[in-house]
């Protein structure tokens, strides 16, 4: 029991520590940790709750949001693939979404507005990852090579990513608003990015509260699970849109971000054990620590200037994840 309970207390705590630090530290308007705090109070000071509640309260959320929606999606997509390697950037899913957003920006600006940002990146995202699955073979072979959808993922992401440079160099125009937007990050996050986002946290929220123990039975065989009533191909479709509807709506909010998806999932089943109704909430906790870290970490590296929050995760978990693959944690 007080292991469970630290096993879930601490993340939490760190998260909540994090959440405060965000309003306060590393940028160029000082307010004092107790002002950020009292600045969601009718007595803070005006400055503190324009600063706070206006600007920097909506990016911490946004950026917790965008951390557990790409680690649920990364664990769901492992789970579906039935592959360790398998996530949004390796399967193509983030180049797709990306190419499409670039090219919707290309030909229509005004496409790129509410809901209909989220809506173009999950089409392009779902095309690419359906051109993945189709090379790969992999609706009919589940059993088959593992490496194999790895390999026409990664095909896939050089060819959009190719032609999403092509895209750029083509509308010079938006280039430059794009290539920030490439990068990765949520500097630019307000209240409109959190409104964009948080359906689709609460529907990844949902799926995994409802499917999680079905989830679980698509680490058996497919004879075995099927001979349990389970219908897999309905499943995976299910957790597919699932997946590909919420790395949309991360890369229309932040761009292309990497390495949550890949490697929060393998931290979340080497903390809390392999059974999706456990790991799946702690990839989505320890998501949004990483993203929140990686937010703050781009603040300080080159303060009072930002950077990507994305170069900043590839900073820290290339090399975390190279750890885990030699199994040296």
């Amino acid at each position: 029991m007080f292991g469970t309970a630290f096993r879930w207390g601490l993340p939490l705590l760190g998260l909540a520590f994090l959440l405060w630090g965000s309003l306060f530290l590393y940028y160029p308007i000082e307010i004092s940790p107790l002002d950020a705090l009292n600045a969601f109070f009718p007595n803070g000071d005006e400055l503190a709750k324009i600063t706070v509640v206006d600007l920097r309260f909506p990016r911490a959320l946004v950026a917790i949001a965008l951390g557990a929606n790409l680690a649920v999606a990364g664990a769901l997509l492992q789970t579906i693939t039935r592959n360790p390697l398998a996530s949004p950037t390796l399967l193509s899913v983030n180049s797709g979404a990306s190419l499409a957003m670039v090219t919707a920006s290309a030909i229509s600006p005004a496409l790129l507005s509410g809901y209909s940002i989220a809506l173009v990146a999950s089409i392009g995202g779902g095309i690419s990852w359906l051109v993945v699955m189709l090379i790969s073979n992999a609706w009919k072979d589940s059993s088959g090579d593992r490496s194999r959808v790895i390999l026409a993922g990664i095909a896939v992401s050089l060819l959009c990513t190719a032609l999403t440079k092509l895209v750029l160099i083509m509308s010079e125009d938006h280039a430059f608003g794009v290539m920030s937007w490439l990068a990765g990050g949520i500097s630019h996050a307000r209240w409109n990015e959190w409104h964009t986002i948080w359906p689709f946290l609460l529907s990844s929220a949902l799926f995994c509260l409802f499917f999680a123990s079905r989830l679980n039975l698509l680490n058996l065989s497919d004879e075995s699970a099927q001979s349990l009533g389970i219908n897999l191909f309905r499943l995976r479709w299910y957790a597919n849109i699932i997946a590909l509807l919420i790395v949309g709506s991360a890369v229309s909010v932040a761009g292309p971000v990497a390495f949550i998806g890949l490697l929060i999932p393998h931290l979340a089943r080497y903390w809390i054990g392999y059974d999706l109704r456990k790991s799946l909430p702690m990839s989505m906790l320890l998501g949004a620590i990483l993203m929140l870290a990686a937010d703050t970490v781009a603040r300080a590296v080159d303060f009072p200037s930002e950077v990507p929050a994305g170069a900043i995760l590839a900073l820290i978990g290339a090399p975390i994840f190279v750890l885990f693959a030699r199994g040296k944690h």
